[in-house]
């Protein structure tokens, strides 16, 4: 029926006047469809939105250093190790297909729909408002339970590094925490780029260390290399280290929830995150091969910091010099998953599905109160997990699931490609004119599809054993509380706010 999209409840609201070239991308509403509620609201979108000057240069190392990969190694590489001993790194490539899969998902989607909501703004524009509002809350889940696991290690790894002999301090712990916390706030508060160029300098240091290391641990594998048993795989241990992938391979998908913010919003997002998910996944195929077959597993099984024990072994009595790069993506990882949380936050205050607050915008054009309360949240469960022991055990279980919605919301991006090259993408006016169809990307979206939606399902049954009773019934609840969400937004809603896409 003219006038009607895929999905039917869709209220356009654009930011800025709609040109040809992006009226031509709105698929089934009409020009006058795509409408203010007033001139004051018109208004308001003008001054309200975020500013672009992000470039290729600035959002591929965003991407990279967003992963977070010396960090994810050292906060997750000893339950791996434990759960899959040398099977870590196989384990690790059976979610690194979908995840790169997910990287040209991402590209193709951003091309047609770059927006600071990214993921849950996508499921709007292809499936409808519905399942968008449960994959908002699903989004806010994932990225939430994901950053005070980063901030909590970035206090114990500054106390390992200046004062290792009050490790058992809590109060001196909590402090150097907020410390971090603060230090997270400062760039994200100054805008987008002063947020890359900071980025720029951590990110350096990461990849100095990682060559450094690489090159010490290829001239020292003659001399420390241990025996590796690969022996029958351990299926259970292996679907968890999947899983548990999920929070060490995610991050790349930052440049997407920069496309407001991005000079060449329908150009560079999605090609940044395709370098930067290829460039983790270098990382982790140069580092585990080295640190397994160096390293002893018993050694590395459920340490709390695998390549500081792999350290020491390449430089004995000098394991220390693996936190200094190890901080730094700490540190980077910190802000910048917070920066992915925010703007979602932002896109969805502007359509009213959280506080229209979250939507404000500080004179540097970020958004503040998102950021500040994000922050000021992660502080409070640092706090209940260090001096309330009645909560730690609860935080621990909510934040033990970040690896699982992290894989939900890949799942329902996935979904949202598969409906979207199989029945959205053909009725784009542009195809009139350039007739084309990506079917080798729909083949993989499906398989990409099904690989996360049967680790999603095999988590319920192996991942009591690793992380502990209980874990089942929190996730229930949890996406439970999904649907709850879902159904109190559904009046609330103000429309999909949709973005131009205009180069600058």
């Amino acid at each position: 029926m003219p006038g009607k999209s895929w999905s039917d409840d869709d209220n356009l609201i654009a930011m800025g006047e709609p040109t040809a070239e992006a009226t031509a991308l709105i698929v089934g509403p009409s020009r006058e469809d795509i409408t203010y509620r007033d001139s004051e609201s018109k208004k308001a979108h003008r001054q309200k939105n975020l500013i672009q000057k992000l470039d290729l240069k600035d959002l591929v190392p965003l991407s990279i250093s967003s992963v977070g990969p010396l960090f994810s190694i050292a906060a997750t590489g000893g339950v791996m190790a434990a759960e899959a001993g040398v099977w870590t790194l196989p384990a690790i490539f059976i979610l690194a297909f979908p995840f790169i899969v997910s990287s040209f998902v991402f590209r193709l989607l951003n091309k047609h729909f770059p927006h600071a909501g990214a993921s849950y703004h996508w499921s709007a524009r292809v499936i409808g408002r519905g399942v968008s509002r449960y994959q908002a809350w699903i989004l806010i889940l994932a990225y939430f339970t994901s950053i005070p696991p980063i901030a909590i290690p970035a206090g114990s790894y500054t106390i390992a590094l200046i004062a290792p002999q009050d490790q058992s301090s809590a109060i001196l712990h909590v402090s150097i925490t907020l410390f971090w916390i603060i230090f997270a706030a400062v760039p994200l508060l100054l805008g987008a780029k002063p947020t890359a160029r900071i980025t720029q300098v951590f990110f350096l240091i990461e990849m100095i260390a990682l060559a450094a290391f690489a090159i010490i641990g290829v001239s020292r594998l003659n001399q420390i290399s241990v025996p590796i048993h690969f022996g029958k795989p351990p299926i259970g241990g292996m679907l968890i280290v999947a899983v548990i992938a999920a929070t060490i391979l995610d991050g790349w998908e930052i440049d997407s929830y920069a496309a407001e913010e991005s000079r060449k919003p329908r150009e560079h997002p999605g090609l940044g995150g395709i370098i930067g998910a290829f460039g983790a996944l270098a990382f982790y195929g140069i580092l585990y091969p080295l640190m397994l077959s160096e390293t002893p597993i018993k050694n590395l099984a459920n340490s709390s910091d695998p390549l500081a024990v792999w350290a020491t072994r390449l430089i004995p009595g000098h394991g220390w010099a693996m936190l200094l790069p190890v901080l730094a993506s700490t540190a980077g990882g910190l802000w910048l998953t917070t920066y992915i949380l925010t703007r979602a936050l932002y896109a969805m205050g502007r359509e009213n599905l959280v506080h229209p607050g979250f939507a404000s915008l500080n004179k540097k054009h970020v958004p503040h109160v998102a950021i500040i309360v994000t922050l000021s949240l992660t502080f409070a469960v640092v706090l209940g997990e260090t001096f309330i022991t009645s909560l730690s055990s609860f935080f621990n279980l909510i934040l033990s699931a970040a690896g699982f919605f992290l894989l939900a919301e890949f799942f329902m991006d996935s979904l949202t490609a598969v409906v979207f090259l199989a029945f959205g993408h053909k009725k784009l006016p542009e195809l009139s004119l350039h007739p084309h169809r990506h079917r080798l990307l729909l083949a993989f979206a499906l398989l990409s599809s099904l690989i996360m939606g049967a680790l999603l399902i095999a988590f319920f049954f192996y991942g009591p054993k690793a992380i502990g009773n209980g874990i089942d019934q929190t996730l229930a609840v949890l996406m439970i509380l999904g649907l709850v969400f879902t159904f109190r937004t559904r009046k609330k809603g103000a429309g999909t706010v949709i973005f131009e896409g205009k180069t600058v």
